[in-house]
């Protein structure tokens, strides 16, 4: 219990515990960025979590802050957050990835966010806080940026095999193990700059409602410190992850790794242009299914790919649930 706490110790905890959220964000989703340049043999897995660690925060001078802002200021009415909400969210956030991570199930931390702060909103003051369209544009992109990611792996794996049909294996192995380098790092650099922006919008958050600042104005000490503990987060790694990511939806080449990173990142820049807050897990994992069915059908483990997406349905009501416990936990353990 750490009762008795001053308001600006508990708002430095909250904070605290956000970039604990950010790492293990990165810990999580590393999987997504390395999973299919590790698989292919491109990369180590050493040299991979350091190559998109380094991407994961190169993002910080690549995208303008949309998706923060619709964290921040577009799921939940400002009026309505306290500490208590905040950590309610984050609770039930971190537990689920913990959870999924430990199964080495490639659910959405993103998602795990939204509906950490849903559940903790409404177990607070029921459907009132909460901004539907805001809420329904995130729903709509887990149908959406798997759906994207899909095609656009497809695509591309169908075009680069009519350029290159009259090229030998060896020839198209070599060149692709190289692309993979490229579209690796735009991958972290597409996840580096989604996924951070989610922890910075809920710290924006936390920052209104306590007074220190305005919802016009985002630090840049957040913005910091949400890239680097990502990054960090991402070269620590999410082994159990990335064998499920890797190995076990399909069987991947250099190029296959490549069509599916490329789409996956194009998929990823598009969101965070827009700033929807969209789940790096969904997009790749649309994107390797996609290369896999453009080869045929079978190549596909869809046995796998079907408990994938049954995480997904359950990621956001099950992380509410766990945050409207954890916003009856904050009660007590924040009491003044």
């Amino acid at each position: 219990m750490i009762a008795g706490l001053s308001a600006l110790t508990v708002l430095v905890v909250l904070v605290a515990l956000a970039l604990v959220f950010d790492f293990l964000n990165g810990f999580h989703d590393a999987a997504n960025s390395i999973a299919t340049v590790v698989s292919t043999g491109v990369l180590r897995p050493y040299q991979a979590v350091i190559w998109a660690a380094f991407f994961n925060v190169v993002a910080i001078g690549i995208f303008e802050l949309h998706v923060a802002a619709t964290v921040g200021k577009g799921i939940i009415a400002s009026e309505f957050v306290d500490t208590q909400v905040i950590f309610g969210a984050l609770i039930g956030a971190i537990a689920w990835n913990l959870i999924t991570w430990y199964y080495g199930i490639p659910s959405s931390s993103s998602h795990a966010l939204i509906g950490g702060m849903v559940g903790a909103a409404m177990a607070k003051a029921g459907t009132e806080p909460l901004i539907i369209p805001g809420i329904l544009k995130v729903a709509a992109f887990i149908v959406i940026s798997p759906v994207l990611g899909f095609l656009l792996g497809a695509l591309i794996m169908v075009a680069v095999s009519w350029i290159f049909f009259r090229s030998s294996p060896h020839r198209v192995d070599q060149l692709f193990r190289r692309g993979q380098l490229l579209s690796s790092a735009l991958y972290s650099i597409g996840h580096g700059s989604n996924d951070a922006q989610k922890t910075m919008g809920i710290i924006w958050l936390l920052l209104i409602a306590a007074g220190v600042t305005t919802p016009d104005h985002l630090p840049f000490w957040v913005i910091f410190s949400c890239y680097l503990a990502i990054g960090l987060g991402t070269l620590f790694g999410g082994w159990r992850i990335v064998k499920t990511m890797g190995q076990k939806i399909t069987k991947l080449r250099p190029v296959g790794g490549f069509s599916a990173e490329t789409g996956g990142a194009i998929t990823l820049f598009l969101a965070s242009t827009l700033g929807v807050p969209v789940s790096t897990t969904h997009t790749i994992t649309g994107a390797i299914i996609g290369v896999g069915s453009s080869q045929r059908v079978s190549a596909v483990r869809w046995g796998v790919a079907g408990n994938i997406v049954t995480a997904w349905i359950i990621t956001m009501p099950a992380a509410a649930i766990i945050a409207a416990a954890g916003w009856w936990l904050g009660g007590w353990v924040l009491a003044p």
